[in-house]
């Protein structure tokens, strides 16, 4: 079955300044299209550490710059923004081990998920999330996201 599809992608951080290469559009996309299960629209926000922390802490209280945040508007079909912060996804996949491009399609699956109802709150919903993850990083062809216990 086909679904609709209403994607931005915004960057507002660049690869210079990083040191490192930001995840293509093409990549972000297909991620985006691997996770969705039904009609969406999404903007999906590459970020620095200051707007990441400035959207934690006005929006959850958290002063710190986090991985990823998806904000969900209440509409029919799902819609929101799902900002990913790049120096904290790249920081987490060095200090994990793991493949950069990997942590970038999983924490985008992770955040397009959110956007449709997937939580992590408690044990159960926290299962069922973790598995649909595995499921479709298999599915793209990269490894767990979840082995070793590493998160």
């Amino acid at each position: 079955m086909i679904h609709n599809l209403d994607l931005a992608i915004q960057f507002a951080v660049k690869d210079a300044a990083l040191g490192f290469t930001l995840p293509s559009r093409a990549h972000l996309r297909r991620w985006v299209k691997a996770a969705q299960r039904g009609d969406m629209a999404l903007t999906l926000r590459l970020t620095d550490s200051a707007e990441a922390q400035t959207l934690n802490r006005d929006y959850r209280g958290k002063d710190y710059a986090t991985n990823v945040l998806t904000f969900v508007y209440d509409t029919a079909p799902p819609a929101g923004d799902v900002c990913l912060c790049a120096p904290v996804v790249a920081r987490e996949a060095a200090e994990q081990g793991k493949d950069l491009e990997a942590h970038w399609a999983h924490l985008v699956i992770h955040g397009v998920l959110h956007l449709q109802g997937y939580d992590h709150e408690h044990k159960t919903d926290a299962v069922t999330m973790e598995s649909v993850e595995r499921f479709i990083m298999q599915h793209l062809g990269y490894r767990d996201p979840y082995e070793d216990g590493r998160r």
